[in-house]
């Protein structure tokens, strides 16, 4: 077989952006390195998958996409990861499929964790696949356990018991979602059925946790193939890489605003831009409001708060006084590497657990979804962006940002995996 051909890397990322465009950053980084890249993505991401320069398969429609994301179900903290669950079993067959007609042993696979498709091709086509995880809570420890959505057990309880209890996720909301369609698959195949998805969705062969040591230390019980290159930040690969003259006139026009993103694609987020809005008017502030979707903000924007659909928010976070947004773990890394304090109002998924780290780092609050008013957000943003050692917290944290590239250091992780394997054959 030719060296061009054991060079291919195939790239599953399923999920919305704050999932797919690390995956696509990655692929860019390999494409530039000379391997010969190809992603399979939701329907949604072909066209940035393209001015990456990637060869693209759609994994479902456009409005597959929509009608998963529309639901109010999929953006509560317990229902949400079983919604979520069972519209990504839908991606199993197709994902499995364009790999069986596509890939071969000496091609190199990366997927992301709810690429479940790509574990059973691992299994089923003796493929060689790298487990990409986005978020620390996907890594389980009866140590260090991450806080799971919708189970907000006090700190004080010892960490084995709350691993414990959080266990009752795998058998109450993960495998009523995910294990029948998983297996009914399986069974076709010929392959056993799995017990416990959040055991086998990491691949025995290697595992990146996409975020750094010191943002979430890593626990003796963790799985031994797990190796921590540091955050991606790929916000740069998402609907434009620039600024709007509008917004850049903007930030520039008086003092650094307030930021506000509730997400790419969660819906239902009247609520939150209407109190970003009022939380301007109680603060004296300038306000951003990130949101692709224009019926959720107000229709009458008081004077010095703008509406964007899209902004690069390492363009944007280091001209603004403190960013407040739902707790996705991207956003959080933008946050950081900006030295932009945060305030974190999550939502569902890992974004209580992203709170708790932050606020373990001192570099920002956090405050419950239905305790966001004008009055208590704005006590704790005026306290986040008036506290010395807020401020300083967060240089520290920059500067550890500065010393890593999560994108180069995931890019080196699959280069080195495929060195090693050309050597070996």
């Amino acid at each position: 077989m030719s060296n061009d051909v054991s060079r291919r890397v195939f790239l599953v990322g399923l999920g919305t952006h704050g999932d797919v465009l690390p995956v696509i950053a990655l692929g860019s980084a390999l494409r530039e390195r000379g391997h010969h890249v190809h992603l399979a993505a939701p329907a949604p991401f072909e066209s940035l998958s393209v001015r990456a320069g990637l060869s693209f398969h759609a994994i479902g429609t456009e409005t597959d996409f929509e009608r998963l994301v529309r639901q109010a179900a999929l953006w509560r903290p317990i229902r949400g990861a079983g919604t979520m669950l069972k519209a990504i079993t839908e991606a199993i067959e197709p994902t499995y499929r364009w790999l069986e007609a596509e890939a071969r042993p000496v091609d190199h696979l990366v997927a992301s964790t709810l690429a479940l498709g790509a574990r059973v091709a691992q299994e089923r086509l003796g493929l060689s696949l790298t487990t990409l995880h986005l978020m620390p809570m996907l890594v389980e420890s009866r140590f260090a356990p991450p806080r799971l959505p919708g189970l907000p057990l006090p700190r004080l309880l010892p960490a084995g018991l709350r691993h414990t209890i959080g266990r009752g996720a795998d058998r109450f909301v993960l495998g009523p979602a995910a294990l029948p369609p998983l297996n009914a698959f399986r069974a076709r195949l010929g392959l056993a059925p799995v017990k416990r998805l959040r055991h086998w969705w990491h691949s025995p062969e290697r595992v990146l946790l996409a975020v750094p040591d010191w943002y979430a230390p890593p626990q003796a019980d963790w799985p031994a193939q797990v190796t921590q290159p540091g955050f991606p930040l790929a916000d740069l690969f998402g609907d434009t890489p620039d600024l709007s003259p509008g917004l850049a006139a903007f930030l520039r026009a008086g003092p650094a605003p307030l930021a506000f993103t509730y997400g790419s694609a969660m819906t239902g987020a009247q609520a939150f831009f209407a109190t970003a809005v009022a939380l301007c008017r109680r603060t004296g502030r300038r306000g951003l409001l990130v949101a692709g979707r224009p019926d959720e903000i107000p229709a009458d924007l008081p004077p010095g708060v703008m509406h964007v659909p899209y902004a690069p928010l390492s363009r944007v976070l280091p001209d603004c006084a403190a960013l407040i947004h739902h707790g996705g773990v991207g956003t959080v890394a933008q946050a950081l590497a900006a030295g932009c304090p945060q305030l974190i109002v999550p939502v569902a998924f890992d974004h209580a657990d992203e709170a708790e780290r932050v606020v373990r780092l001192g570099v920002g609050a956090s405050l419950g979804r239905w305790r966001f008013t004008p009055r208590r957000a704005a006590r704790l943003v005026e306290d986040l962006v008036g506290s010395p050692a807020v401020a300083a917290a967060c240089r520290q944290v920059q500067v550890l940002m500065r010393a890593e590239n999560g994108i180069a250091n995931l890019c080196e992780a699959v280069s080195g995996h495929i060195r090693q394997e050309e050597i070996c054959n």
